[in-house]
C-alpha cells in the first residue's frame, strides 16, 4: 500500500503532538507534515502545485483558529485551485460555533469535527478519521 500523506495545519503544539501520536499509533506508515499557520499551509500547497515531484497530501487536517490566515481562508484557497481541490479537507477544531461550521461547508470542506476534550476520545476519533480516509475512501 502506498504511503499516506497527511498535512496537519495546527498552531497548538499540544494538539500537534496529540494528533501526530494518535495517527502514528494507529498507522506508523502515515507521513505527517505540519504547517503551524494558515500562510505556511498555503505556501506548502503552492510548492506542490509548482513542483510535480513533490507529493501532494492525501488528506488535510485543518484547524479554524490559526494565525496569519485562518482555516476558512485556507480551505477556500485549496478548493479554488484545480490541482488541489480534490484533496479531502477535514476541519479539526475546538470551535463548535454554527457560523464556523456553515462557513467551512460553504467553502467545500469535506467534514467538520470538533475536537473532544478527553485525550482518549480524541485519539479514537483521529484513528477513526485515518481509517475512514485511508482505508475506506477511494482517493
Amino acid at each position: 500500500m502506498k504511503e499516506f500523506h497527511i498535512l496537519l495545519v495546527e498552531d497548538n503544539e499540544g494538539d500537534i503532538l496529540m494528533t501526530s501520536e494518535s495517527i502514528q499509533e494507529y498507522d506508523p506508515g502515515c507521513h505527517i507534515e505540519v504547517a503551524r499557520n494558515g500562510q505556511e499551509a498555503i505556501e506548502k500547497l503552492q510548492s506542490n502545485m509548482e513542483d510535480p515531484l513533490l507529493k501532494k497530501p492525501d488528506l488535510i487536517l485543518l484547524d479554524i483558529n490559526l494565525p496569519r490566515k485562518n482555516g476558512h481562508e485556507v480551505v477556500a484557497f485549496i478548493k479554488n485551485q484545480l490541482y488541489l481541490s480534490s484533496i479531502p479537507v477535514v476541519i479539526l477544531t475546538t470551535s463548535s460555533a454554527p457560523l464556523d461550521i456553515q462557513k467551512a461547508y460553504q467553502a467545500h470542506a469535506n467534514s467538520y469535527l470538533t475536537k473532544p476534550t478527553e485525550a482518549e476520545e480524541f485519539s479514537k476519533m483521529v484513528a477513526a478519521l485515518v481509517e475512514f480516509w485511508k482505508r475506506n475512501v477511494h482517493l
